[in-house]
């Protein structure tokens, strides 16, 4: 007789309950092998994954040790750091465990004590054993996307091997943003070959796409995607919306996907709900989202109708759920960190069709002690073997942390800076603050595979060219607005544009366009506005730049240095922050 896989793990689910499957398979023995174990405290369970950026193999990854929260969202998660953030969850610093998984606090000493975090392979023992223990026909798994983007890997497959990577792992549900940076043909081929539903309410076919008979989902409405998807969980019907990221055309190049349209949209979200609610009666109606975190607590206070938003983009790893009011009710708002760091774990008890309570977890995968799932690791090794010999060219050592995350310069960020000024013989040089890259600790090998976590995506090129202080300064007043705008609307997520060369002052909290003063170069000379610097950069939004990949001009730094440190950043100096809870200047 032949079994599908759902009969197959109900048959391991029966023998879990008499007793003859241990329920802990897949952990390694230790003290801390007990933060696995999840009790059930309903009868449907939904595990979120988001922004992974393609890493399957485990990883060092240092959470911010600067996240300013502004207006409204100032005090407020995900705008909190170290002991902070700490403190308003609960968790206590005595629990270096959660110290680590949480917060930048004393992160060389604690990534050597409890080693790499993530990993397909780990991650999908963690997620077998949760789907094992609740019942693989009750437990659905969302992706938040940022999947098919981050490695090397995953830039020479075009996304296919993340895409077999989530299969194997069983993703059911996922939208998207860095996976819109292939070309549209590409991302249709790949989510052909998805197992999963890709859904998004907010992606539309443009005038031009109506025009040019360009292929949608829904001709009539103009979806590129579907906009949500009905499973049934245990015969409990559970809506999954989808919510892609508003601001792809703005922050990613259009030239790519040039017939689609994005946006938040949230009075059509309100419509797909209320719409879900009277066509389909679902006892939940679940938001999986790319918008941001402070976009999705803005939008949960806004729109009615949703049990819950699985956020993803801002990399914010957020213990518990946010309860946020809104006319009809309260919208539990998550976000699961990123690089495959987390995995959210939330169960829901449902009677009579609605939702009676619930439980949330985000669980730290700490490689350590999670056994490696045999299929998921087999894969990872074939995808990766034709690539090995690129990947693990040792360009260097790390002589300091080596990190990105956080509102301004980290230290993975200045060596890109600096490899910039020197190998393209500038004054200054502007890195985008993408929020996705992992750590290096101080005397590790810097591999090829380390540079491109940091850089690998579809428009590396790199230019030199002269800039107008003037100009230098909007670019800056720009970005700066993108992140403390204090209406979540008008931010786009990511962190403050990189600099080398130069240094400046930042005030977060002042009005737009008034945020940037004192701009001068490392000389100490004064950035005058009507002089002109000559200026090195990547990732161009609009048209091509004409340089090598910055993978490239990095590599070529490293190797000519061997050794980095780096010793100081070109970071700002804020003003006008007070007791802010979102600053520490702790930096190691």
């Amino acid at each position: 007789m032949h079994l599908t896989r759902r009969q197959f793990l109900s048959l391991l689910n029966a023998a879990a309950a008499a007793g003859v499957l241990p329920v802990s398979q897949g952990l390694k023995a230790g003290k801390h092998a007990g933060v696995y174990e999840v009790p059930k405290k309903g009868n449907v369970r939904l595990l979120h994954i988001t922004d992974c950026h393609a890493q399957l193999l485990p990883v060092y990854f240092r959470e911010p040790n600067v996240n300013i929260g502004v207006g409204e969202a100032y005090g407020k998660a995900p705008h909190l750091v170290g002991t902070r953030l700490l403190d308003r969850f609960g968790l206590s610093a005595e629990n270096d465990m959660a110290v680590h998984a949480f917060t930048f606090l004393d992160f060389i000493d604690a990534a050597r004590k409890y080693g790499k975090v993530g990993g397909f392979a780990h991650l999908s023992t963690l997620v077998k054993k949760l789907r094992h223990e609740f019942g693989e026909e009750r437990t659905l798994l969302l992706d938040g996307g940022d999947t098919w983007q981050g490695s090397g890997t995953a830039y020479w497959t075009r996304g296919k091997d993340m895409v077999g990577a989530c299969n194997l792992l069983g993703v059911d549900v996922m939208t998207g943003h860095w996976e819109f940076t292939y070309h549209d043909a590409e991302v249709m081929e790949n989510i052909q070959n998805f197992h999963g539903e890709f859904v998004a309410q907010n992606v539309k076919l443009t005038e031009d796409g109506f025009f040019e008979d360009q292929p949608a989902y829904d001709e009539n409405t103009g979806h590129i995607f579907k906009p949500y998807t009905i499973k049934e969980l245990g015969g409990v019907r559970i809506a999954v919306i989808g919510q892609a990221f508003p601001y792809t055309p703005i922050a990613n190049p259009q030239r790519f996907i040039p017939y689609w349209s994005f946006g938040i949209r949230d009075d059509e979200m309100q419509q797909v709900i209320d719409t879900v609610h009277e066509k389909e009666k679902p006892a939940a109606v679940v938001l999986i989202s790319h918008n941001g975190m402070d976009v999705d607590l803005k939008m949960a206070s806004r729109v009615t109708g949703l049990t819950a938003i699985f956020g993803g983009h801002t990399h914010d790893g957020v213990p518990r759920a946010i309860e946020v009011k809104n006319a009809s009710g309260v919208t539990l708002v998550t976000n699961a960190g990123s690089n495959g760091k987390f995995l959210g774990v939330m169960d829901l008890d449902v009677k009579n069709n609605k939702v009676s309570g619930y439980s949330y977890r985000l669980l730290p995968v700490f490689s350590n002690l999670l056994d490696a799932d045999p299929e998921m690791l087999a894969y990872i090794e074939k995808v990766r073997q034709p690539y090995l010999g690129e990947l693990q060219e040792k360009l260097g050592v790390a002589d300091s942390l080596l990190y990105r995350r956080g509102n301004f310069n980290g230290s993975f960020d200045q060596v890109i800076c600096d490899a910039l000024t020197e190998q393209l013989d500038t004054q200054i040089s502007l890195s985008p603050g993408f929020r996705w890259g992992v750590s290096v600790l101080p005397g590790d090998d810097i591999t090829m595979e380390h540079v491109l976590t940091q850089t690998c995506m579809t428009y590396p090129e790199t230019y030199a060219m002269d800039m107008s202080g003037e100009t230098i300064k909007l670019i800056l007043e720009d970005v700066c607005d993108n992140l403390f705008n204090p209406d979540p609307y008008y931010q786009q997520g990511g962190d403050m544009v990189r600099l080398g060369g130069m240094n400046y002052v930042c005030d977060p909290m002042a009005s737009t366009g008034n945020r940037i003063s004192e701009m001068t170069l490392d000389t100490g000379e004064k950035i005058e506005a009507n002089k002109t610097y000559k200026v090195a950069g990547w990732a161009t939004v609009g048209s091509k730049s004409p340089g090598p990949p910055v993978w490239d001009v990095v590599a070529q730094y490293i190797r000519e240095h061997k050794s980095i440190r780096v010793s100081r950043l070109n970071t700002p100096k804020l003003k006008n922050l007070g007791d802010n809870p979102g600053v520490s200047d702790y930096t190691t």
